[in-house]
């Protein structure tokens, strides 16, 4: 497995938000803060950080069902947190519906919207994107 800069990946990466039920419409024209893994030539999975002054939203978690179970996810997110230290970024927040139990594993602990500094909560995933029954995690660098 190798993990890459996302751009030249773009199709590749809404087909599989797109098969993950994941938001597509939003998502940034340029990908330099997104990174995929590949298996050959396929994409495997994907990872994104929206960055928003000294805090990173994280998106776009999404491994492809036939690469599951392998540790993609995990290496993913270490890459992006690797990434998010290196940018001297003070935390990282994310919505999700789905893996709060991964995420609590993983560090993040479930904090309230209210919490969120304010240029994350302005930002669409959080403001029309994702819904207000979406839990909301935190994880500081």
């Amino acid at each position: 497995m190798k993990i890459e800069q996302a751009d030249k990946y773009r199709e590749s990466i809404i087909a599989l938000l797109t098969a993950e039920k994941l938001p597509v419409a939003d998502l940034p024209d340029q990908l330099e803060n997104f990174a995929v893994s590949k298996k050959g030539d396929e994409v495997a999975g994907v990872i994104g950080l929206e960055i928003y002054g000294d805090y990173a939203l994280l998106r776009s978690l999404a491994v492809n069902i036939n690469f599951r179970n392998q540790g993609i996810a995990n290496k993913l997110l270490l890459h992006i947190e690797q990434l998010a230290a290196a940018k001297k970024l003070k935390a990282i927040y994310l919505l999700t519906e789905t893996a709060p139990g991964y995420f609590t594993r993983k560090g993040y602990q479930t904090i309230t919207r209210a919490d969120v500094p304010a240029q994350v909560q302005q930002s669409s995933e959080f403001s029309h994107v994702c819904p207000q029954s979406a839990i909301v995690m935190l994880k500081f660098l």
